[in-house]
Parts: structure tokens; sequence; C-alpha cells
């Protein structure tokens, strides 16, 4: 989905009269959108839905007279990766905590063409931009998540469009996706609040005191190495993290991380079996359009 662009153009808006800061991602592949190599239907459905929606979004702005260039799904980082616990050895090794790979980001926002043709926008034109992406006002859509709260969002603009001609019912779309984002959040939740997690945590943080490191919990480990006012040398930060996943698995930490993440994810499931299921379903059925738009068949 083309959240990141939405939101991001729209915050670049309200920011330093439309001066614009920005993310996204961006490649030479990503700069040459449709080019014959990349319009190949990727065989991971997710990957697949993304391109189709990306070009139908390209699609459509550029027949409102505006450039779009194709984005790239983004990649996880450290934090939506290992939620809980580094707990990959080798990936730690590599990486540390995912500041190298946050850092290469930022500088593909340097580069990212969307954002560029953006910010070179006339400030008497940039509203205009937005609101053929994003829609003029936040209205025709709408879900209530688990937690209460209401979020809208606008049923016009070249990315609902786009969303509506591959899903077709797009007020289910928007509210599946909408609450099963929210569940994730409330599965990571559960598993962090779970006694089995602290007491594992426990045994983790003796083993990591072992090692040097007086850390409580990995969240702290982890926050201890990527505050951005005191960044850490990188190979700092892979001695802790490798310590971290070390850790993880000889406590078994990571094996009840995983557990529990399985155990919630069935019970939210369980508990809202209308919106997973409809997530399912639309996706399902919106491959055969993805494949088609992607072909241009």
């Amino acid at each position: 989905m083309p959240r990141r662009t939405l939101l991001l153009l729209t915050a670049a808006l309200l920011t330093a009269t439309l001066a614009g800061c920005a993310d996204g991602t961006s490649s030479p592949a990503t700069a040459r959108g449709t080019a014959a190599a990349d319009r190949r239907v990727p065989a991971d459905p997710e990957q697949a839905l993304h391109l189709a929606e990306q070009l139908l979004i390209k699609k459509c702005m550029e027949k409102q007279g505006y450039k779009y260039w194709v984005e790239e799904q983004p990649s996880k980082d450290g934090v939506s990766r290992f939620p809980y616990v580094v707990d990959d050895p080798a990936w730690a090794a590599r990486h540390g905590y995912g500041t190298d790979l946050y850092r290469a980001r930022q500088q593909e926002v340097r580069r990212d063409p969307n954002q560029r043709y953006f910010r070179s926008m006339p400030a008497d034109r940039a509203p205009a931009l937005v609101s053929a992406l994003n829609g003029a006002r936040p209205t025709g859509l709408s879900a209530r998540l688990p937690g209460g709260m209401k979020v809208t969002h606008s049923d016009q603009g070249c990315a609902s469009e786009a969303q509506r001609t591959l899903y077709e019912d797009l007020p289910a779309w928007f509210r599946a996706t909408r609450i099963t984002d929210s569940l994730g959040g409330m599965r990571v939740g559960m598993v962090l609040g779970d006694k089995r997690y602290r007491a594992a945590a426990k045994s983790w943080a003796r083993c990591m005191k072992a090692e040097g490191y007086s850390y409580p919990g990995p969240a702290e480990a982890r926050a201890a190495a990527t505050r951005p006012d005191r960044p850490w040398p990188h190979a700092k930060e892979v001695r802790l993290a490798s310590a971290e996943a070390d850790c993880a698995g000889s406590t078994g930490l990571a094996s009840v991380a995983r557990s529990l993440d399985t155990e919630y994810r069935a019970e939210l499931r369980s508990r809202y079996p209308g919106p997973t299921a409809d997530l399912d379903r639309l996706k399902r059925e919106a491959l055969p359009r993805a494949r088609s738009v992607i072909t241009g068949g």
C-alpha cells in the first residue's frame, strides 16, 4: 500500500511552507518505473499487489498531469523484523540493530524521485498534487479499531482509485487493513506483557550480564544502542546485538517469543475473524486483477 507516500507528502505539505520532509524508498529500478524488466509479475503475492497498485497510481496521476514514479515495497527494519528480541545471529553480526539500514534509507529518501518532484512544485501547486494522490478531505472511508479509535480516509484520489480497482470493495479493504494493522500492534503488546515472556527475559538478562551488559530486557538494549542523539559506532552496536541474539537462543527467549506470537496471533484471529478473513479474501480475489495490470492485459 502507498500509505507511506500519502502520509509523507501530506506531512511535507504541512512543514516549512511545503519545503517538505519526506520518507520513501527508491532505487535505479524504481526510477525506471515501468521498464519492461520491472513489469514481470512478482512471484510473491504481496509484491504483485504492491506493484499493481503502484502502476495504477502512476497511471491515474499522469492522467491528471502529474508525474509519479513506481515505489518499491519497503523492507522491514530491525524493529519490525525483531519486535521481541533480535534472534538471528547472522543478521545481528551484519546489521546490529539495523541502524545501518536506517541510514541507507535516509540516503534513498534524498534521492527519491517522488519526493524530489513534490519539493520542486511551486507552493501554490503542491496542495493540488497531494489532493490528487490522497484525496482532498479524509472522508468517505472509516474504520473502528479494536481499541475504540475511529480512523478515516478519503475515498477519492489516485491511491483510493487504485485500491478500488484492485480490491473492488474499497470500504471493506480500508476496514480490513486498518483493523488488522492494529491487531499486529495488539499482538506484540500481549506477547511482551505475558508472564512467560517476562520470565524468559529475566533469564536473558542474566545471560547478558555474564557477557558484560546490564539491561533488564531487549527493549532497553535496543534503545541504548539506537539513540539518534548518541549514535553508537557500528562495531559496538553489532557486539551488543550479537550478544542479544546469542542469549536469546541459549536462554530460550527466542523460542518463547515465537511460540507466544503464534498463540496470540491465533487468539486475535479468533476474536476478530471478520477483518482477517476479509483481508485474506480481498487479497486472493485481487491477485488476478493485479497480474492483468502488471502485464498490461
